[in-house]
């Protein structure tokens, strides 16, 4: 069963239906919980080949309505959420610098409905050592100046030493240089992944967007009908099509940009990475 299904129950099993007026508002909790999800895959730090750090510390803005109706339960949900949060890093073992915790603030130039996800990392006293056990260790201090970013206008701060007994990382300089592209006559394949499912590019363009005309669907209120379009090509890119809230690719806004395989594309609270492979 997936980590937001058993959230999803939970939710529905606590303190006889106390969530029952929650799952009235605009905004689901299972939906902060994806969006929680999406915003540790996009902040995924790789420390060394057994250890990808990612935030522990989250901020969910809601529209006055909403916060209105979630507020009374902030507490418990959460917890909950946080739950949610430990249980999709064990699944993707993800590992994290402190405690997890999620905040609700009220964002009013949101509207009903919207939700924004913002975070960072803070680390704890002992956390530079080793990841987060599965017991809650003290509140924890940040581990660099600087506060949440949404969307993330960058990685989060790197651990500044390795676990003891692992190699630190060469320098970027000093380490091999990855191959610029494709090689010259290679048949290459293009395809994204969404939410862990699979779309080929077999065309030279192709468009994504909430529009059914789109050639992938984005179930997503904060994308366009027709949001962007990925260009197939030496190199590849992706083109912005005047969507109203942009995009952002590996952690920048931008309207143009090159892609590489591995490159993430953030379109309202939806994360697609783009992969190519010869072959």
């Amino acid at each position: 069963m997936g980590v937001l299904k058993k959230f999803e129950q939970r939710l529905e099993g606590l303190v006889n239906g106390t969530f029952a007026k929650v799952f009235k508002s605009e905004v689901q909790p299972v939906e902060i919980a994806g969006a929680l999800q999406r915003e540790c895959d996009n902040n995924a730090t790789i420390w060394n080949r057994e250890r990808t750090v990612v935030p522990n510390d989250f901020i969910v803005e809601l529209s006055a309505p909403d916060y209105e109706r979630l507020s009374p339960y902030s507490g418990q949900l959460g917890d909950e959420l946080s739950g949610m949060v430990r249980d999709y890093a064990k699944q993707q073992r993800y590992t994290f610098m402190g405690p997890i915790k999620v905040h609700l603030e009220k964002a009013d130039d949101l509207d009903t409905g919207l939700y924004r996800v913002r975070s960072r990392t803070l680390a704890s006293s002992t956390s530079q050592a080793q990841p987060e056990r599965a017991e809650r260790p003290a509140a924890g201090r940040p581990q660099a100046p600087g506060g949440y970013g949404y969307p993330p206008a960058a990685a989060p701060p790197m651990p500044s030493a390795p676990p003891p007994g692992r190699p630190a990382q060469a320098p970027a300089a000093q380490r091999p240089a990855a191959p610029a592209g494709p090689q010259p006559g290679a048949r290459v394949r293009h395809w994204i992944e969404i939410n862990g499912t699979r779309h080929q590019i077999s065309r030279p363009t192709l468009v994504l967007g909430r529009s059914t005309e789109a050639d992938v669907r984005i179930d997503d209120p904060g994308v366009s009908r027709r949001h962007c379009e990925i260009r197939t090509g030496t190199p590849s890119t992706i083109q912005d099509l005047g969507s109203t809230n942009g995009i952002v690719v590996d952690g920048q806004h931008t309207t143009r940009a090159t892609l590489r395989d591995g490159s993430r594309i953030v379109v309202g609270q939806t994360t697609i990475v783009y992969r190519q492979a010869e072959g």
